[in-house]
């Protein structure tokens, strides 16, 4: 097999969110534009326009950002942003996380080296856990 496995580590933290799928597209429908500019990357959005339903991929990134928010223990506000977290794939389609310059400043405060994730989503919700660990 040609792959491996993410660099683990100590786990730090853990943290982990649930959205149900139709919240996203009722924001969606009321605030448009505004929400998506507010919430996702640039690099999110591209990837989620070039999907037919992208609710639930928009969902499952959502709670990503919930995810690693709690990991962190500050939720999103002044520490971290909603764009402070983006969600982008690896070359096997696994779900990275890239850090802003302000996300990547308190992964070295609270000693972690790697942000770890995983999503998942059914028609009517979605998931993420978000784990923060530190080279073993």
């Amino acid at each position: 097999m040609n792959f491996s496995l993410p660099p683990g580590g100590v786990l730090l933290s853990l943290g982990c969110d649930f959205i149900e799928i139709a919240r996203i597209r009722g924001v969606l429908e009321r605030q448009g534009e505004r929400f998506l500019s507010r919430v996702f990357t640039d690099e999110e959005r591209a990837y989620c326009d070039g999907i037919k339903n992208p609710h639930p991929h928009l969902a499952a990134r959502w709670a990503a950002k919930e995810a690693v928010s709690k990991c962190f223990t500050t939720g999103i506000g002044a520490e971290l942003g909603w764009k402070s977290i983006s969600v982008y794939h690896g070359s096997r389609m696994e779900p990275l996380v890239r850090l802003d310059e302000k996300g990547a400043a308190l992964l070295r405060h609270v000693g972690g080296t790697n942000v770890l994730l995983t999503l998942t989503h059914t028609e009517t919700a979605a998931m993420a856990v978000a784990a923060i660990v530190r080279a073993a």
